[in-house]
């Protein structure tokens, strides 16, 4: 195996046991790069001689992130360089200072190869210019494309991403890889440029549950999740909502995953999710104006250097009135208090991160077998929204193939700030199908 391909617990314990070095890791990352990235195109920009220098300037070690090789959405503020939203309307900028996230990396000592590719300010769930690790005439997923396949495809060892409607984890879901969403304002924003800010979130994307663990150890503190078993957890499964209009392969692998955390010790319940029909109103009421403000003053000086998609959302968000945000801000704080009393009921609720793996580069809609059409992004961010919304943190773990070989993900949702709880059943069903895989 090469190192480009060990997980980040595997990379860590060979650096904490001497037996590989950080130069010998990130250089073989860069070789894999090389290889993957004028097919992949999951960076905007690689610094090989930074990664080589950062690697080589490590003294002692200073925990399980040192010398592990990492790109960073290009989102996120690292001083000294370009932090461009995969944008024109950025050309020539260039950040200052460290984002909070950035420097705490960078103190654990994890070493940075690049800024990963966005969808355009993070306004979208394709990210176009990035193509499926997996399968490169397929879509990467959105809006953290670039972070996902570079994880999937061993260009990365982990990667941060942001998400504001799924962003982390539908990607993460098309790729095979585990993205996870925490609880909103756990992990601090600073430095990382804005899509909504109430729904903003940042997130490790990551090859395995043990390593998002690692990286969110760092970010936010240590997490005690490791567990034995799953006895006595209450698993909540959706008996509306989350099975609509969904791939039947995708239905499949879901109730087949939720079945091996029964097996585990789980308890299963079926739950109905409340306040369902005003979802994506609320989504789109809360972030089409936040984005606007955002973009206020560039919207007016530079509005051709936006792209196409991009610059509709952004005028269309000027047609709305407050009424309309403070009307899906009120909607919000009723959901939350439904999705409180939810939990009540369970620990974790599980349901299909995506209802449907990528599709090829180019599809716009998606015919469900009841003749509905929807919009491809619309469809990938309809399973991932409600956790936006709510604030709940949520985790995709890969969990099998489509006939096409396409990856399919799990998604599982906790309480705010139970994070553990979903790191604990996540690596429980990872090393359960592991086990079983051997």
């Amino acid at each position: 195996m090469s190192l480009a391909d060990l997980s980040l617990a595997e990379a860590s314990a060979a650096i904490r046991d001497r037996r590989v070095s950080p130069v010998d890791l990130v250089e073989d990352v860069l070789t894999r790069i090389d290889e993957v990235e004028p097919r992949l195109h999951a960076y905007v920009t690689v610094d090989p001689e930074r990664a080589r220098a950062e690697a080589a300037g490590l003294g002692p070690i200073r925990g399980p992130l040192h010398g592990i090789p990492m790109g960073l959405k290009d989102l996120i503020d690292v001083a000294g360089t370009a932090t461009s939203a995969s944008s024109r309307v950025r050309a020539g900028h260039r950040a200052e200072n460290d984002s909070t996230v950035a420097a705490q990396l960078k103190a654990a000592g994890a070493v940075l190869l690049g800024k990963t590719h966005t969808h355009e300010f993070a306004y979208g769930l394709t990210t176009p210019q990035t193509h499926n690790a997996r399968d490169p005439s397929r879509v990467a997923g959105g809006s953290s494309g670039g972070s996902a396949v570079a994880v999937a495809a061993g260009a990365a060892t982990f990667a941060l991403g942001t998400d504001t409607g799924g962003s982390i984890r539908v990607p993460a879901a098309l790729n095979g890889v585990v993205g996870l969403k925490p609880t909103y304002g756990l992990i601090p924003r600073d430095g990382v440029t804005s899509l909504s800010w109430s729904l903003d979130h940042v997130g490790p994307i990551t090859r395995t549950v043990e390593d998002a663990a690692l990286v969110l150890s760092v970010l936010s503190g240590p997490t005690p999740w490791i567990g034995r078993d799953l006895t006595g957890l209450r698993v909540g499964v959706p008996v509306n909502y989350y099975f609509d209009h969904i791939d039947p392969a995708v239905e499949a692998a879901v109730r087949e995953a939720i079945d091996q955390l029964a097996a585990l010790g789980a308890e299963v319940v079926d739950v109905e999710i409340p306040m369902t029909r005003y979802l994506q109103a609320t989504h789109w009421g809360l972030m089409v104006p936040e984005a606007t403000a955002y973009h206020e003053r560039s919207l007016r000086t530079v509005p051709d250097q936006y792209a196409a998609d991009v610059r509709v959302l952004l005028e269309a968000g000027e047609l709305m009135s407050a009424g309309d945000y403070l009307r899906a801000q009120r909607a919000r704080t009723l959901m939350r208090q439904e999705w409180a009393r939810l939990f009540e009921r369970i620990d974790v609720l599980a349901a299909p991160t995506v209802p449907m793996t990528a599709v090829p580069a180019g599809q716009e809609t998606v015919t469900w077998p009841d003749g509905t059409v929807e919009a491809v992004s619309d469809a990938y961010v309809r399973l991932s929204a409600p956790a936006n919304i709510t604030g709940v943190p949520a985790l995709t773990l890969p969990i099998g193939d489509d006939p096409q070989g396409m990856p399919i993900g799990l998604q599982l949702l906790a309480r705010p700030h139970e994070e553990a709880v979903l790191l604990r059943t996540g690596h429980a069903l990872e090393r359960a199908r592991l086990t079983v895989a051997r």
